[in-house]
């Protein structure tokens, strides 16, 4: 795990000044360290039977997509309002300073279906904590929610349902 967690560079003042700003991009970029990632992924969920993972826009669909193949299962997208063509469930949940809204398909999966969440990162979990909230919503049972990394000292998991919040990496 050090040897991923080493390859995610560090990017100062980025996108604003005060915060370091954790680079996932090196990780996907190098071959060896992103399949090794999805493999330790995905070998957690293997005997779940999971029918959906939904990736949380934009870079939660690098990891979702490549969770889903690896475990035969459908994926599911979540996107900022107006990106889905078909009719949706909307969500708009409170920032720090602010709101915003996501979107998922209507017919994205089936009631009492086993969904696994996944995302490139943990923050605050305020906007995975949304997703869960639509998820449930709309029927589908909640098996984990996954993340590449985690950023402990900001506590999102106690935003999620407890126990099932998985990180690979944690800063």
């Amino acid at each position: 795990m050090e040897r991923l967690k080493s390859i995610i560079r560090d990017i100062p003042d980025f996108p604003k000044k005060g915060i370091l700003f954790k680079d996932i991009t090196t990780l996907l970029a190098d071959a060896k360290s992103y399949q090794t990632m999805i493999d330790l992924l995905s070998h957690r969920y293997i005997d779940q039977r999971i029918d959906k993972v939904v990736g949380v826009e934009a870079r939660g669909f690098i990891i979702g997509a490549a969770l889903a193949y690896k475990l035969g299962a459908g994926v599911v997208l979540v996107r900022k309002p107006g990106k889905l063509p078909s009719e949706t469930f909307r969500k708009t949940y409170d920032l720090e300073y602010g709101t915003d809204t996501l979107e998922i398909h209507t017919d994205a999966f089936k009631k009492g279906e086993r969904i696994l969440i996944a995302d490139d990162l943990l923050a605050t979990g305020g906007t995975v904590s949304a997703v869960v909230d639509m998820v449930t919503e709309m029927g589908g049972e909640i098996v984990d929610c996954c993340f590449m990394v985690e950023l402990e000292f900001l506590n999102g998991r106690k935003r999620l349902p407890e126990g099932k919040v998985f990180s690979l990496i944690q800063f």
